[in-house]
């Protein structure tokens, strides 16, 4: 199925094909903060429509995650992978997604705190 997604103004938009089955909501320190829902899919998934110079990217810890925002609203649409190869993983904010009603997506709770 295709997904199409964006942050609150716009400036940032996406496409992700894909089963949506299941999120996961991770309590790591930036994840509780921003309240986000996780669909990872394969990066080859992910298609932006529109970015510009809205796109920012924030790391942390350990750098492995490229948290990206836009720079206008401030909304966490989707995160990646900072790594480069064919295992490379984007991780979708599914309440940035549209049509998609969040209460019958099933959650699972990663403790990315301890991770």
């Amino acid at each position: 199925m295709l997904y199409k997604g964006s942050c609150h103004c716009g400036k940032v938009a996406f496409e992700v094909k894909g089963e949506l089955g299941m999120a996961v909501r991770c309590n790591c320190s930036i994840c509780s903060r921003k309240g986000a829902l996780l669909w990872a899919v394969p990066h080859e998934k992910l298609n932006l429509v529109a970015w510009g110079d809205d796109l920012g990217r924030y790391t942390f810890g350990k750098v492995q995650i490229a948290h990206r925002f836009c720079r206008t609203c401030g909304i966490h649409p989707f995160a990646e992978d900072v790594g480069q190869g064919n295992e490379r993983s984007a991780y979708i904010n599914i309440n940035c997604l549209d049509g998609v009603d969040i209460a019958s997506i099933e959650v699972f709770e990663f403790d990315g705190r301890s991770a």
